[in-house]
């Protein structure tokens, strides 16, 4: 993240008054080569920030510079603050630690007005930390290794090269290259299991556009027309969009959308329970009921 670097190194160079490029260098676990890149970048946006060499040498600031706040207004200081504590809520530290320097510099204090978490209630701190180990992965560009469930319940071992986190309604994906097919594929987190990051580094490739019809889990998809109860309003418009709704007159739904075919297509049907009236076409009608059958007999004769 440059620019976050570019504002520390100004930060420091601000209480510090001089530091090494070694120093820097380590801070930001980055190469001396890189700092001096970050200088030069400084330097052409108008920092008043040079180098010197030998005993006593080092980076630092013209005498007399001050970070003028003032050149930015009451309202994009807010701006700015609101913006990377919108970022930090994907718990990301850099941009917490420049959101902390940055309130101290405008002399602000904005208060935790937004707090993001993607993981399931009751979930364990261990899945909270996936979203940055997976991160820390892509950043890095190393190979994780994991074990998959696909929508068939079928189970499989994957070396991936990750790519991209993707969030798409109401859920985290990986997209990356599979080591395994050789070819790019899309990853429920929720379906990975055994996460690992490993030592094995690769060069990124060209990554494929995450479109539905590129998502593997979602390749085949079938029309569907549901009635739901008057009861299933929360539902209703907690997971549908507006245009495939219609409201009847008894209160109760028809909505009519595109759904992925497969085990994945029968388990959420049958989630609605008694709030589900009627669904067609008939073959998915005829599933439902089959997976109804084989329940009621499991639940009159159980082990």
């Amino acid at each position: 993240m440059p620019l976050s670097r570019h504002f520390e190194i100004v930060y420091m160079l601000l209480h510090k008054k001089k530091v090494t490029a070694d120093e820097l260098a380590e801070h930001f676990e980055v190469s001396t080569r890189t700092i001096y890149r970050d200088i030069d970048a400084l330097s052409a946006a108008g920092i008043p920030i040079y180098s010197s060499r030998g005993k006593g040498g080092g980076i630092s600031l013209m005498e007399g510079y001050v970070f003028n706040t003032s050149l930015l207004s009451e309202q994009e200081q807010n701006d700015m603050l609101m913006a990377l504590q919108s970022v930090a809520t994907a718990t990301i530290p850099q941009v917490e630690e420049v959101l902390n320097k940055l309130s101290r510099l405008f002399k602000k204090d904005m208060g935790n007005w937004i707090e993001v978490d993607f993981s399931p209630w009751g979930s364990q701190n261990s899945q909270r930390q996936l979203f940055t180990l997976i991160r820390n992965a892509i950043i890095t560009n190393r190979v994780i290794k994991f074990r998959y469930y696909n929508v068939a319940g079928e189970q499989s071992y994957r070396s991936v090269e990750p790519a991209k986190l993707l969030f798409k309604d109401k859920s985290w994906y990986v997209e990356g290259y599979c080591l395994n097919t050789e070819s790019h594929r899309v990853f429920k987190i929720s379906r990975m299991k055994e996460i690992a990051v490993t030592e094995i580094s690769y060069e990124p490739r060209t990554v494929v556009a995450s479109t539905d019809t590129k998502m593997n889990d979602l390749l085949h998809t079938i029309e569907v027309t549901l009635h739901i109860s008057a009861q299933g309003a929360y539902r209703v418009y907690d997971e549908f969009a507006e245009k495939t709704i219609t409201q009847k007159e008894d209160g109760s739904y028809t909505v009519t959308a595109q759904f992925p075919v497969g085990n994945w297509l029968d388990s959420y049907l049958l989630s609605f329970g008694p709030l589900l009236i009627e669904v067609s076409p008939e073959q998915v009608r005829t599933r439902i009921l089959s997976h109804l059958e084989t329940m009621k007999r499991n639940l009159n004769d159980p082990l």
